[in-house]
């Protein structure tokens, strides 16, 4: 049996600039080399992990010199938990990064002119700015001390180590959720110790505790939803109460059993237990005074980041520039946000999206924010847009498509350059995709503004939103 080649450690190299995925770059002898948890103006010793012909990656073994615009972290898991890496840069180097990622992303994949482009807007607040945490419940728990057994007793909750589906970094604070956040998936792991409640094992499909959702709203109502592998009333219910006696501040506690052999939960029936089945998230009207209000369900979609998704529906309606009498479809509409932000400027708004839940939630929030000019379909988008759907609820002046990661299918795409409506304005969360099709749509659509977003603070990740327009005005005789 061969042995894998050991790769040697590069000493004293200095990181010269941020790159993809949330890594680090540097340069030695020509080869391009990936490093996460460093940052540009670092000095430090590299053990390579992976050597390609044309690049390498590897993990920073000592720090020779610290970079003068490094910054302190909040996080005390950082290093090992897979998210926030970017917690060392500067907060305005992350956004001068993620401006540069789009540009070069849409000029080098879709030949995209990028010269209106505007100043990437950030987020007004880069820590305990997410109102939905996940945790996870495993009997395998991730230790950095190699000289401790990496299966306690107990197990963990807490994070994914990225890479490794059965281990899991125990959690003892997250900066990214604001109180009572940590103190309540902390009080779910002490009650679980002292009660011998087990961890999930996902490799034996064994024990009792799999999952906890923690999510928030700006309106100060908090959502737990406990996961568990298997139906016993006396032990979950224990946990429950526990719960609901050492915080009122929660306003819906509800539980999921989960038999199956994978976390997923949307198919899966709901049960509340305490409060409401839901909580109430608001944000400011764009047109108007006074407040939107969504009704989420522990099944809905909505911005994870609340306050940066306002700015963000902000620019959208700012792009689509409704005057009052258009007829908007809102693509991959979710539960009907963007629609619902916009329907009060405009004749009417057609939401579509392929989760029935999803749709649901939309309808009822139309009903909440009291607007009887919004319809709303289910179905796959590769299928739902015909001309029988057009003639029914009207030609459309305006779309807006928010697709997922993978971007717009291209019958999506054909049936938007056949239809031709005057505008489209597109929201993205890989500017990559919506590169290859923004290139796509150029066969009858200029673009115009270009509005990169941060909805997520140290991390990679950036939203763009990009303003198309019907070449030569696409007036009715042109469709």
């Amino acid at each position: 049996m061969s042995r894998k080649k050991n790769l040697p450690i590069l000493t004293d190299v200095a990181i010269a600039d941020i790159g993809a995925e949330g890594k680090a770059v540097a340069r030695v002898d020509g080869m391009v080399i990936f490093v996460p948890f460093v940052v540009p103006g670092d000095v430090v010793d590299i053990q390579l992990t992976r050597k390609k012909k044309n690049y390498a990656e590897g993990r920073a073994v000592a720090f020779k010199h610290y970079a003068e615009r490094r910054v302190e972290t909040r996080c005390p898991h950082f290093g090992t938990c897979g998210g926030c890496r970017w917690q060392t840069v500067r907060y305005d180097d992350q956004l001068a990064a993620k401006e540069k990622q789009v540009r070069d992303t849409l000029e080098r994949l879709g030949h995209v002119d990028c010269s209106g482009m505007r100043p990437i807007s950030g987020s007004p607040e880069i820590y305990e700015y997410r109102n939905k945490l996940e945790f996870t419940f495993s009997n395998r728990r991730w230790r950095t001390d190699p000289g401790v057994a990496e299966q306690e007793e107990w197990g963990a909750l807490g994070f994914h180590i990225p890479g490794l589906f059965d281990k899991v970094l125990d959690i003892d604070h997250c900066a990214l959720q604001r109180e009572p956040s940590n103190a309540i998936r902390n009080a779910i792991r002490e009650y679980a110790r002292e009660h011998a409640l087990t961890c999930y094992d996902i490799r034996n499909h064994t024990g009792f505790l799999r999952n906890v959702v923690v999510r928030c709203s700006n309106t100060g109502q908090w959502m737990v939803i406990v996961i568990v592998a298997e139906r016993d009333e006396s032990r979950l219910f224990g946990l429950l109460d526990h719960l609901a006696a050492a915080f009122p501040e929660i306003t819906s506690l509800q539980y999921i059993v989960n038999e199956k052999w994978n976390d997923s939960y949307t198919d899966l029936p709901v049960i509340c237990y305490r409060g409401e089945d839901h909580i109430v998230e608001e944000m400011p009207r764009y047109y108007s005074a006074g407040m939107l209000r969504f009704k989420i369900t522990p099944k809905s979609f909505f911005q994870t980041n609340s306050r940066q998704a306002q700015q963000l529906y902000r620019h959208v309606a700012e792009l689509a520039g409704l005057q009052g009498d258009e007829v908007v479809y809102d693509l991959y509409t979710g539960t009907g946000t963007i629609a619902h932000f916009l329907a009060e400027k405009c004749r009417k708004v057609i939401g579509i999206e392929y989760v029935d839940d999803a749709i649901a939630d939309a309808r009822t929030n139309a009903i909440l924010n009291h607007h009887d000019n919004t319809v709303f379909f289910t179905g796959d988008m590769a299928l739902a847009l015909t001309d029988k759907l057009f003639v029914e609820n009207g030609h459309p002046d305006v779309v807006i498509a928010d697709p997922p990661r993978a971007g717009m299918h291209a019958s999506v795409i054909a049936k938007l350059l056949e239809t031709a409506p005057r505008k489209i304005v597109y929201v993205s969360c890989n500017p990559a995709t919506q590169a290859r099709d923004l290139e796509l749509l150029s066969a009858r659509y200029d673009v115009g503004c270009i509005q990169p977003v941060d909805m997520f603070p140290h991390t990679q990740h950036v939203e763009n939103v990009v303003e198309l327009t019907l070449r030569n005005g696409g007036g009715p005789e042109q469709r």
